[in-house]
């Protein structure tokens, strides 16, 4: 995936009969004259399409235009879960058929598969990275646990995180459960939320007095951490406007210049803002270095972003967006292999919730 100057990202156009028909489906979806209140709704849930690019260099090639899902992050935890009971589709020939239920045999019993991640680490600032054989370890006992992984900062899982998740998973599940002129096969949700600590702010007062004994009593604010997003290529904009690429040997004509193309956007902090128990004031906050987030600070912080109420806390950045459609058909009944895997992963979500 590379990353065009104005902030939207580029699919390479797969050969044919995928690319077409992914290319297909989006143009359907995003018809301007478009009037159908199933595709209509869809939209919601697809990253936003903005039709084909093709590098001056090179015209021949073709890329998707799409929304980059994860810009306004600051630091971003991405999965990609591929969903349904068959990652092949009904004209796949008997070795394609093959190929892929050997790959992932647990697929069509839980009906999804986890194809990789990159979670945030708080306390080392860095990020881990699982790939597509970490999914496939997963067996059925141990998905939950390999799931609950991505939600996990180094310090504690984000419950925030993982409620919202579930709450727009179970809407792309109600529109599946209307409608019945699409069936899709190996396609994936991405998940995208913030690893970063946000700016919460929490009246103790609504919290109760054995929560309030365990809140530390100064403030809490983190340092500023600058870092790019850096899941994507960028593609270099000129002082005057004129893209450039570059084609690398032997990576199909991949246009990867590292220049930055944008400036940096500012970083979020963390400003938690409590009221003191012994006052009915609020106190401002006070600043925490960045040396200091391997020390004492970041198991108080633990205490009050882990620990408190959900109800209290913002709601989290967190995005769910259906991606990939090499492999979507026009169908006249529902699609049940995605709605089966929907239903399991929202179990396991919901799980991993609750215990």
């Amino acid at each position: 995936i590379l990353q065009h100057p104005d902030g939207t990202v580029l699919k390479q156009l797969q050969p044919p009969p995928r690319g077409p028909r992914e290319q297909e489906f989006y143009n359907k979806v995003y018809d301007s004259n478009c009037c159908d209140s199933v595709l209509l709704e869809l939209r919601e849930y697809l990253p936003t399409y903005f039709g084909v690019w093709s590098p001056p260099t090179a015209p021949n090639d073709t890329y998707l235009k799409l929304e980059d899902v994860t810009r306004k992050f600051n630091k971003p935890c991405i999965m990609d879960v591929k969903i349904g009971q068959k990652s092949y589709d009904p004209y796949a020939s008997a070795e394609k058929i093959q190929q892929q239920v050997s790959k992932y045999p647990l697929m069509e019993e839980i009906g999804f598969l986890v194809l990789g991640m990159r979670v945030y680490h708080v306390s080392s600032d860095s990020y881990e990275t699982q790939n597509q054989h970490y999914g496939r370890s997963l067996t059925k006992q141990t998905v939950k646990d390999g799931i609950s992984k991505f939600f996990h900062n180094g310090y504690c899982l984000r419950k925030d995180a993982i409620a919202a998740s579930i709450q727009k998973v179970e809407k792309i599940l109600e529109w599946f459960e209307g409608q019945e002129q699409l069936n899709f096969y190996a396609s994936s949700l991405l998940f995208v939320y913030e690893g970063s600590y946000q700016a919460t702010t929490v009246r103790l007062s609504d919290v109760t007095l054995a929560e309030k004994r365990s809140m530390p009593k100064s403030l809490l604010s983190g340092g500023d951490i600058l870092e790019y997003n850096n899941n994507i290529h960028v593609i270099n904009a000129t002082e005057n406007g004129k893209i450039e690429a570059s084609v690398s040997k032997g990576l199909s004509k991949f246009y990867t210049l590292h220049k930055k193309a944008y400036s940096k956007r500012p970083h979020s902090q963390l400003s938690l803002k409590v009221e003191a128990l012994e006052q009915d004031m609020w106190k401002s906050s006070t600043c925490i270095a960045q040396e200091h987030l391997n020390g004492n600070v970041l198991p108080q912080l633990e205490k009050v972003f882990c620990h408190m109420p959900a109800e209290l806390k913002e709601t989290p950045a967190v995005e769910v967006r259906m991606i990939d459609f090499a492999h979507v058909f026009p169908s006249n009944t529902k699609d049940e292999g995605y709605i089966y895997g929907l239903k399991n992963l929202i179990t396991v979500l919901q799980n991993i919730l609750d215990n």
